[in-house]
């Protein structure tokens, strides 16, 4: 039986579709080589490697896309901006006005990770993770999808019980750019008593619900057809206003069925039962959470991709996880989340799907053959760096074998 990866909503098969055979060298790490007439079409991404392990699985995923690119008569220019602390460092901001500018001007954009203890004690519009915010508000990316899946390949590095996670494929439908994270009011005062409060405001306006709902809808529509819709509607007004929005717009989609979970039970039934769940559609503050709680379903952080997409305009890719800076530099990293990040950009950003099954099924072909970086390696299996990984998914990539359980 094929294995396959849902990153993409609706199941990717891995058998290649072959393309005529291509003018490139053999040699396996080849990323220059082109396709037998040429490049058919021609894409500018922008790289934003960051902080941390950022470069390190940045520069692994630039060279799976140009040799994917290459076999399958595309072209890409890539430009490589400063962000996070690497920005702050050059130029004295997370998020310089010159790569906000390069992102918009692209095709996609694909972020490695940002972030680390260097910066921890600025001020707060000085922090690394201020720049994330502001491209996502800059790029108008309000719909972040994370799928949590657990490959057969991997299902013994989960810290769950082989009968909980076996099959577990969830699709997690983040709001990115209201919420908590972004509401006003917001700072800091000292009241009455002459203490000190800090206060953030959780709003969601009317539009904001409606449009992440529509994507949560079309989400569920081309996976198994079902939605559940986390919040906290026993206790907070904009989850109120949440849950209504969301059960209007589904007598658009009759087709989906729609459920309801508060926050606190759906993260209970994450480790509990997570096969309950197909589609997920939550705020910024909860998605933020349950995504990451999902992602550890799947044995590791490291795994996990992610898509930010908006109305128009180019989307934003990047891993779930963070910078890791305690093994920045060490070739310790998984590229393996950026690179089916990147897989996620050719899909969802510039509508190449044959490109992006390239690289889904190179991925699960690496994992049949036993390799594994520290974070997701078990007895029997070879341990290797993130350069090594990296070099493994590009034989993939070439050879186009047949991934298979």
């Amino acid at each position: 039986m094929a294995a396959s990866l849902r990153i993409n909503c609706k199941p990717v098969s891995t058998a290649f579709r072959v393309n005529p055979a291509s003018k490139c060298s053999r040699r396996p790490f080849s990323v220059s080589c082109a396709a037998a007439n040429g490049p058919q079409k021609r894409y500018s991404i922008t790289l934003l490697p960051g902080d941390g392990i950022g470069p390190e699985v940045i520069s692994v995923a630039k060279d799976v896309l140009k040799l994917t690119g290459s076999l399958e008569g595309i072209e890409f220019n890539f430009q490589e901006m400063p962000m996070g602390g690497s920005a702050l460092d050059l130029v004295g901001v997370p998020l310089p006005d010159e790569t906000l500018a390069a992102a918009k001007n692209s095709d996609a954009v694909l972020l490695g990770a940002i972030g680390g203890y260097k910066w921890d004690n600025n001020a707060k519009h000085l922090k690394p993770e201020t720049g994330l915010l502001q491209i996502r508000e800059g790029l108008k990316v309000f719909a972040n999808l994370r799928p949590a899946t657990v490959l057969p390949q991997l299902v013994e590095a989960s810290t769950l019980k082989r009968e909980v996670a076996e099959g577990v494929d969830v699709m997690v439908v983040r709001e990115l750019t209201g919420g908590i994270y972004f509401g006003k009011p917001r700072g800091f005062r000292t009241d009455e008593n002459g203490e000190e409060v800090g206060f953030n405001t959780e709003v969601y306006a009317a539009y904001e619900i409606d449009r992440i709902a529509r994507v949560a809808f079309e989400t569920a529509r081309k996976r198994q057809g079902r939605l559940c819709s986390v919040d906290k509607a026993n206790v907070l007004e904009a989850s109120m206003l949440w849950r209504r929005r969301v059960t209007a717009i589904a007598e658009e989609y009759p087709d989906v069925e729609l459920s309801h979970m508060y926050v606190d039970n759906a993260a209970m039934q994450l480790v509990r039962n997570p096969k309950q769940f197909d589609t997920i559609v939550t705020n910024n503050i909860f998605g933020d959470i349950l995504s990451d709680e999902a992602s550890m379903i799947t044995g590791s952080i490291g795994m996990l991709p992610s898509a930010s997409l908006g109305s128009s305009g180019p989307g934003l890719f990047e891993p779930i996880h963070g910078s890791a800076p305690d093994i920045a530099g060490q070739d310790k990293a998984n590229p393996l989340a950026t690179i089916l990040s990147a897989a996620m950009l050719l899909k969802y950003g510039l509508e190449e799907e044959d490109a992006a099954r390239r690289i889904e099924n190179a991925v699960l072909d690496t994992l049949n053959k036993g390799l594994r970086t520290g974070d997701i390696y078990s007895t029997g299996t070879k341990l290797v760096g993130c350069k090594e990984m990296g070099e493994a998914v590009l034989r993939s990539v070439d050879s186009q074998v047949h991934a298979a359980v």
